[in-house]
């Protein structure tokens, strides 16, 4: 057995798969040696990590534009380091499409002529290679991922210096762009914390010596932690890169999840929900006694329940077909070949499957199967039990494997 950075053990032989962090992003380090030594520390550039053509393309970006019926939010369009209003490029799309705020193809078109950058923003939800291959870097790294590809017309920057509040992998697809890089104002920033905030700094920082300004060519792969200052300009043609949003889960977050729990043991105990005395004028009185039940009840509190279900509601699990499922469910026998949904985030709590599409409660007998089936040990409905086997079919949980 192995063990992924998100501490969930994985079955396989004695040789671990190294994942896509090692093969394709992070080349020439071990997955042990990026967490150690960049991960949410520091900038690394890595030249010619991988051909990336198998996940995107330019013609993968006219596909979707043209073809896809692709609506706001999954477009947006940026121009002089200000973003377009929807307006702009949008519009109804004729007879049985009469939605209004599709993608507008020849808009967009000339907007892209005039020198505006195209935001295809969520890709792992509309394009099935950049799906699959972040569903696969966030089970490696054990923080939700997401994808936008930034397509920008020769000499033309998008946005202006600024920061993200998630970590970023750069993947050049297509042509040449500059990137200027400056280390952070304000390391770390939290979700609700965005580099507007410090509007001024970022701007002032930009103007100093930069840590890296370099051209990224196709194959090239940048990482940046959340908080580092980066601007981007397109070079003789037209740049085509994947940006993957890493939104890493903080010892801030887990600090939330505590306080949530232990005020919701607070909310059971008779004295916390006692009135203040009559005449109170501030808390001075009443704070060592509160605070001494508060440092208590967080002390004992679980954070786990809280925290798993923030993660599952986070991220989404591998697409389901409908029509597969029901054959599934029709034909199902001893010998169907099945295995668990991916990114379900399953885990069982007691005589409960908890999941991101719901939970299901089994029997005891029905508990040594499931803890088989989380292990990868189950291979046909057989291994499971008809019963279960229907049940987790229905529910979505299980699904025809038809690798």
């Amino acid at each position: 057995m192995s063990t992924s950075p998100a501490g969930i053990q994985d079955p396989g032989t004695a040789t671990a798969d190294p994942g896509v962090l090692e093969t394709r992003l992070a080349t020439g380090l071990s997955r042990e040696d990026f967490a150690r030594h960049i991960w949410s520390r520091t900038a690394l550039l890595t030249r010619r990590a991988s051909d990336f053509s198998d996940l995107f393309s330019a013609r993968a970006v006219d596909e979707l534009v043209s073809r896809r019926g692709l609506r706001t939010p999954f477009l947006r369009v940026a121009k002089n380091g200000a973003t377009l209003p929807d307006a702009s490029f949008t519009a109804p799309a004729g007879v049985g499409a009469t939605i209004a705020d599709q993608v507008d193809d020849t808009a967009l078109w000339r907007e892209f002529a005039d020198g505006a950058t195209l935001v295809l923003q969520a890709l792992q939800r509309t394009w099935a290679p950049v799906g699959d291959f972040t569903a696969r870097l966030a089970a490696e790294l054990g923080h939700p991922v997401q994808a936008n590809a930034y397509v920008t017309p020769p000499q033309n920057r998008g946005f202006d210096a600024h920061y993200d509040v998630h970590d970023v992998f750069v993947l050049q697809i297509e042509g040449t762009k500059r990137w200027i890089i400056h280390r952070p104002v304000h390391p770390d920033p939290l979700r609700d914390q965005p580099w507007t905030d410090h509007r001024q700094a970022v701007a002032e920082a930009a103007q100093g010596e930069p840590h890296t300004d370099t051209v990224l060519e196709p194959g090239d792969v940048l990482y940046l932690p959340r908080g580092w200052l980066h601007a981007a300009e397109a070079q003789g043609e037209v740049s085509v890169h994947l940006t993957l949003g890493v939104h890493a889960w903080t010892r801030y977050a887990l600090a939330e999840q505590l306080m949530r729990s232990a005020l919701a043991e607070l909310r059971d105990d008779p004295w916390m929900r006692g009135s203040l005395p009559l005449g109170a004028t501030g808390p001075d009185e009443a704070t060592a006694p509160v605070r001494e039940r508060l440092l208590a009840a967080v002390t004992e509190a679980d954070p786990a329940p809280r925290f798993h279900r923030a993660h599952r509601g986070r991220g989404r699990p591998a697409p389901l077909g409908p029509l597969a499922q029901l054959a599934a469910v029709n034909g199902l026998g001893p010998g169907t070949p099945v295995r668990l949904r991916e990114a379900l985030e399953a885990r069982l709590e007691g005589r409960r499957l908890v999941t991101r599409v719901g939970w299901l409660d089994f029997p005891e007998v029905d508990l040594p199967a499931l803890a088989r089936l989380l292990a990868g040990e189950v291979r046909t409905a057989g291994d499971l039990g008809l019963a279960c086997a229907g049940r987790l079919l229905r529910a979505g949980v299980l699904v025809p494997d038809t690798q």
